[in-house]
């Protein structure tokens, strides 16, 4: 099983897949998407090869996304939560835009400005590249604000007087 890019569709569907998994019975589960993932399904990168989500993958989740992985011959993580471990202290899940509610699972899209921020802490080519994509839909007025942003997101990161001229030069033309 290798990684596959996966397009917008294919993870709404995988995903209705892994809320058919669940079965109709016991608690409800919810995903809070980021990433990638997130920008496909949101029509801003054509695919994407694993769907990160910030919220504790719970076994019965991870049962269901391995039967669906299974199916399709997907990585055993194609979900997986691993960007939980970058969330902004600034996130809040009632923020977030509910993209779907498929039985027992509830998925949530994190706000655009804080998969922003997340990008940017990450800052490797392909967040680079994506930051581009998302700016015109963060609602920051500008390179001065996003970085003031991160600056609240990340306190624990030591100030770039830099990082201002680096979101400008990330997003230039992409407005």
């Amino acid at each position: 099983m290798s990684e596959v890019p996966l397009t917008g569709d294919e993870i709404r569907s995988y995903l209705h897949e892994v809320a058919e998994a669940l079965g109709p019975d016991g608690p409800s589960h919810t995903l809070v998407l980021v990433g990638g993932s997130l920008l496909a399904l949101v029509g801003l990168r054509a695919s994407t090869v694993d769907v990160d989500t910030i919220g504790e993958v719970d076994a019965e989740v991870s049962a269901a996304v391995r039967v669906v992985a299974a199916a399709h011959g997907l990585a055993p993580r194609w979900l997986n939560d691993s960007a939980a471990a970058f969330v902004p202290v600034t996130f809040e899940e009632r923020d977030c835009q509910k993209l779907f509610d498929v039985g027992r699972l509830q998925v949530l899209g994190a706000p655009l400005s804080q998969v922003f921020v997340m990008k940017l802490h990450a800052h490797r080519p392909q967040d680079v590249e994506d930051m581009a994509r998302l700016w015109a839909r963060t609602g920051f007025s500008s390179p001065e604000d996003a970085a003031r942003a991160y600056a609240l997101a990340y306190p624990h990161e030591d100030p770039d007087p830099h990082l201002a001229d680096f979101i400008a030069e990330a997003v230039a033309g992409s407005d």
